[in-house]
């Protein structure tokens, strides 16, 4: 008998007769002769919706993280309960449980925790008395008790941590589309479904805005080796394979196109160009647990140089929080400035290390549409942009077309 973990997304489970979709598409793979963890989100709309309530209430203020963290582990919680009661009704045997009864043990990062361990003794034991286990995504307790959440995308990275936890042998995720596409369909309507796909490709893809997988995720996977599937739970159409590169993969120059919206750049102009200077910023701005991508430093030729960074525009406030005790040390005259209303752009693939020439023809389709480039990062196997927002759909489309990744 295998063992098989099921992932299903918000969108998936976002009515009630979805939830007995699910509770049937997941009592045909008991009826198969697997045993089933299914790792559920909370129903599309509900997280947003508790969010909404802790502004509500706290007016001008901003919710503990603590709190928020009890609050938001409510959504998923809500589903695991109504999907075993549906299995239940259905004459099956199935059991929820949330994070911490599951035996998956954080960090104490409040809103972004990281799974420190997972002991999955009880879920191994209500397997073999013949439950299927429904199992809340996208939470977890810390060593001395607290609930806390790991973040967006948290119940994908539930599903393939508990996946090496339990020695599974197929980890599927259940979403919204059928698989891995070169773009969002929904910006890039020629784009396609792709059939197999490495690790690393999909954690440049997944860093770089792709909604259908968290990068934490997909790290996990790879450090563990999980192969892992994601594909629709709305029909039966084969998904996409993730799992590690072959050789036959690099003939591919770029397997897809990424993009990200609500970005902003945060720029502390006159800084002194000597050592320590790039450590006191990077170092406040890691000790608040904020996630920095590209990063650009002007070249220096009077020995004083501006250092730009991308965030995610709701982390802007948090970043001039932790900034602004530093600023001093950085010399007299230095300034800080947050500019939002900017995205990112990048196409991936493992082929680029065996092929150039794919960042001048990036730019080049870029400036044949008349889109201006503001920065730039490179990477082995990406190249990321950043373009005014309102300019970031028509970019995708015309670097797509220019890579002939859409449908045959």
């Amino acid at each position: 008998m295998s063992l098989i973990v099921q992932k299903y997304g918000g969108t998936s489970v976002g009515t009630p007769e979805r939830i007995r979709n699910v509770a049937r598409r997941i009592l045909e793979t008991q009826a198969e002769g697997h045993q089933v963890v299914a790792v559920v989100s909370a129903m599309a709309g509900v997280t947003n919706n508790l969010i909404k309530l802790a502004d509500d209430v706290t007016g001008e203020g901003f919710p503990t993280e603590r709190e928020m963290d009890v609050l938001l582990a409510t959504g998923e919680q809500t589903t695991i309960a109504l999907t075993a009661m549906a299995l239940n009704s259905m004459g099956a045997k199935a059991v929820s449980l949330t994070g911490a009864q599951a035996g998956i043990q954080t960090d104490g990062v409040h809103t972004k925790a990281r799974i420190s361990n997972i002991t999955p003794d009880g879920v191994h034991e209500l397997l073999n008395e013949g439950n299927i286990v429904i199992l809340a995504g996208f939470q977890g307790q810390t060593s001395d008790g607290r609930i806390t959440t790991l973040g967006r995308g948290g119940s994908d990275l539930t599903a393939i941590a508990m996946a090496a936890a339990i020695d599974a042998d197929l980890c599927q995720i259940f979403t919204d589309v059928d698989g891995v596409y070169t773009c969002d369909p929904r910006v890039v309507p020629s784009a396609r479904k792709i059939e197999e796909i490495s690790y690393d490709e999909l954690l440049e893809m997944a860093s770089s805005g792709s909604k259908v997988m968290q990068s934490r995720s997909v790290e996990f996977a790879k450090k563990f080796g999980v192969v892992f599937e994601v594909r629709s739970s709305l029909n039966n159409h084969p998904g996409t394979l993730v799992k590690e590169e072959t050789m036959s993969m690099e003939s591919i120059v770029i397997r897809g196109v990424s993009l990200e919206r609500a970005q902003a750049k945060v720029t502390i102009s006159g800084v002194k160009d000597v050592p320590g200077t790039a450590s006191r910023i990077f170092g406040a701005v890691g000790q608040a647990n904020l996630l920095v991508d590209m990063i650009v430093q002007n070249v220096s030729k009077t020995g004083i140089t501006d250092i730009s960074f991308t965030v995610h525009k709701d982390d802007v406030a948090k970043a001039e929080a932790a900034l602004r005790p530093v600023m001093p040390d950085l010399g007299e005259g230095v300034t800080l400035e947050a500019t939002d209303g900017i995205a990112k752009l990048s196409v991936v693939g493992i082929g680029m290390r065996s092929h150039s020439g794919v960042a001048a023809e990036m730019f080049k389709a870029l400036s044949d549409s008349g889109i201006n480039i503001e920065m730039i990062s490179t990477s082995e196997i990406k190249v990321t942009v950043t373009v005014a927002e309102g300019d970031i759909d028509r970019a995708a489309n015309v670097v797509h077309e220019a890579f002939g990744l859409g449908a045959a």
